[in-house]
């Protein structure tokens, strides 16, 4: 098996499905979890999911994930808005990294419209529904060759 792409997911991901479905629609993580899964190994890559409520977790993740990730996708959730620490623990990560987030953050109320994460993500997928986490490994394959 080839490089390694953790899909690290902020708070409230693991309703996913079940919470507010006219925004975040019906597919769960465990279907995000199979299709982004499908695509890497189209290429010979892996993927590993992850998801917290926590805040200080998913720093801990992202630390992981200089050991033993070639890139990251992260769909930090309402983190997105708040954390430095996630940013800063990215900045820490060498490879690439792509901001995921399902609805358009950009559509939403003001205070979605900036994100700390985008400061260090090689690029930002919004409002591309659960199929943006597909796209986002497809792209991360590209970079990895």
């Amino acid at each position: 098996m080839g490089k390694t792409i953790h899909i690290l997911n902020g708070p409230n991901l693991n309703l996913l499905g079940q919470r507010q479905p006219e925004i975040y629609g019906h597919d769960t993580l465990a279907d995000v979890e199979a299709a982004c899964a499908a695509v890497a190994a189209e290429r010979g890559h892996a993927v590993r999911l992850f998801q917290s409520n926590h805040e200080g977790e998913i720093v801990e993740q992202i630390h992981a994930a200089r050991r033993d990730a070639a890139a990251i996708v992260i769909n930090p959730a309402a983190y997105s808005h708040t954390s430095v620490a996630i940013l800063d623990a990215l900045n820490t990560f060498d490879g690439p990294v792509i901001e995921v987030h399902v609805s358009n953050i950009h559509k939403r109320e003001s205070f979605r419209h900036h994100s700390y994460v985008s400061l260090r993500a090689d690029g930002v997928i919004a409002g591309c529904g659960v199929e943006g986490y597909a796209l986002a490994v497809r792209r991360l394959c590209s970079l990895l060759g």
